[in-house]
C-alpha cells in the first residue's frame, strides 16, 4: 500500500478519527505479540534492524553501513529478512544470478550483493539457515516486531523528519503497534537526518535510558544531478524522500511519480514513465531498490525503461561508528568465544 497523507499530519483528522476504532483493535493485538517469548535463540547474535512505523526510514541502507562496519572490525555478517514483496516465502539462500525481484523482494537482491542472504517468512527457519552459512553474527532487516526469534539487540530507526507521524496505529496512523510497547523492546534509538517531528520519541527515549545516536542517509556522487532536468519515480514506502534527495542534490525534479510500497511496474507504468519524459525531455530517475524490479524484464517497455533511466543512489552515514561498534561489543565478542 501507499501511506495516506494524513498518517503524518499531525493531530486528528476526519480519517483517523473513523478509523480509530480499528487502529485501538490492531495496536491491542498487535502489542500482544509482544507478550510471548521467542520459540528460538541462534547460536550467533542477532542484531534487528527495525523502527516503529510501517513505510520507509531507511532500514536497508543501515543494514549495509552496519554490514561495512563490521566488515571492517572483522566480522562475518549475514542478512535476514522476510524477502516481502517476493513470492517465495523461504527459507531461501538467495542467489543474485538465480532469483528475480519477484521472487524473493527487491530489498534481498541488494543485500545479497555484499553478504550470505536468507529470505523466509518464518525467521526462526531463516536464521537455521543461516546459520549454516560463513558467518558469524546475523544481520536482521525488519522484524523487529516479530516474536519468533530471539534478538540479542534491536536497533530502531526514527525518521526525525516525520517521527511517529499522527502516533495511531494502523490504519489511522503509521504505527505498527502502541508506540510505547516498542520502545520497551528497543536497545538503542538511531536516529535518521534533521527534523524537529521526532523530538517527543527522543525524549520518552532518553527518560527510558535507552542510548541515542545519529545517521543520515547521503546521496552518491550528486553532482551530476546539478541543473538536471528530471522525472522521478518510485515505489517505496515514502517516495517524497527520493524527490527531496534530487532537489537537495540540484536537480529539477519536474514531474514526480508515485506508487506503492514494493511496487511491481507494469509495462503500462513504463510506457507512461517514458512518454512523459521523451514528451518533456526529462531524466527518468529512480531508486536502487525500485530499479532492481525493472532490470532484467523481458517486456520491452520495461527493458527500455531500464536501459534508459539512471539511479539516485544513496548510503547511510553513521555518525559516530565507534560508538556503535563499542555498544555492540558484548555480544560480537561472544561470537567470537
Amino acid at each position: 500500500m501507499k501511506a495516506p497523507d494524513f498518517w503524518w499530519t499531525s493531530g486528528s483528522t476526519w480519517q483517523s478519527s473513523l478509523l480509530s476504532p480499528l487502529s485501538a483493535l490492531y495496536g491491542y493485538l498487535a502489542g500482544k505479540r509482544f507478550d510471548y517469548e521467542p520459540s528460538y535463540k541462534a547460536s550467533k547474535p542477532v542484531i534487528c534492524i527495525g523502527n516503529f512505523t510501517a513505510g520507509g526510514t531507511g532500514k536497508t541502507p543501515f543494514a549495509l553501513a552496519l554490514n561495512a562496519l563490521l566488515k571492517d572490525a572483522g566480522h562475518k555478517p549475514g542478512f535476514l529478512l522476510r524477502g516481502y514483496g517476493g513470492t517465495n516465502k523461504g527459507p531461501l539462500l538467495v542467489e543474485q544470478s538465480k532469483y528475480r525481484a519477484e521472487e524473493v523482494g527487491d530489498e534481498a537482491l541488494l543485500l545479497a550483493k555484499r553478504g550470505p542472504t536468507v529470505i523466509s517468512a518464518d525467521r526462526a527457519a531463516g536464521a537455521m539457515l543461516l546459520e549454516q552459512q560463513d558467518i558469524t553474527v546475523i544481520i536482521m532487516d525488519d522484524g523487529f516486531q516479530n516474536p519468533r526469534l530471539h534478538k540479542d539487540a534491536s536497533i530502531v530507526l526514527l525518521d526525525a523528519k516525520t517521527g511517529i507521524g499522527n502516533g495511531k496505529c494502523i490504519p489511522a496512523g503509521p504505527l505498527r503497534m502502541p508506540f510505547e510497547r516498542q520502545l520497551g523492546r528497543a536497545s538503542l534509538l538511531m536516529v535518521i537526518g534533521e527534523g524537529e517531528q521526532s523530538f517527543q520519541q527522543q525524549e520518552a527515549a532518553r527518560q527510558a535510558g535507552i542510548e541515542q545516536m545519529r545517521a543520515a542517509i547521503r546521496p552518491v556522487s550528486a553532482d551530476a544531478l546539478e541543473g538536471e532536468r528530471v522525472l522521478a519515480f518510485a515505489g517505496i514506502g515514502r517516495p517524497e524522500k527520493l524527490f527531496a534527495s534530487l532537489r537537495e542534490a540540484g536537480a529539477d525534479v519536474v514531474k514526480t511519480m508515485s506508487f506503492p510500497d514494493h511496487h511491481y511496474f507494469t509495462k503500462d507504468d513504463a510506457r507512461k514513465i517514458l512518454q512523459v519524459s521523451e514528451d518533456q525531455d526529462l531524466l527518468p530517475i529512480t531508486t536502487t531498490k525500485d530499479y532492481v524490479r525493472l532490470d532484467g524484464r523481458d517486456e520491452q517497455s520495461i527493458a527500455r525503461l531500464a536501459h534508459v533511466a539512471s539511479v539516485l543512489e544513496v548510503e547511510m552515514k553513521i555518525a559516530e561508528p565507534d560508538a556503535l561498534l563499542e555498544r555492540l561489543k558484548p555480544l560480537l565478542q561472544s561470537a567470537k568465544d
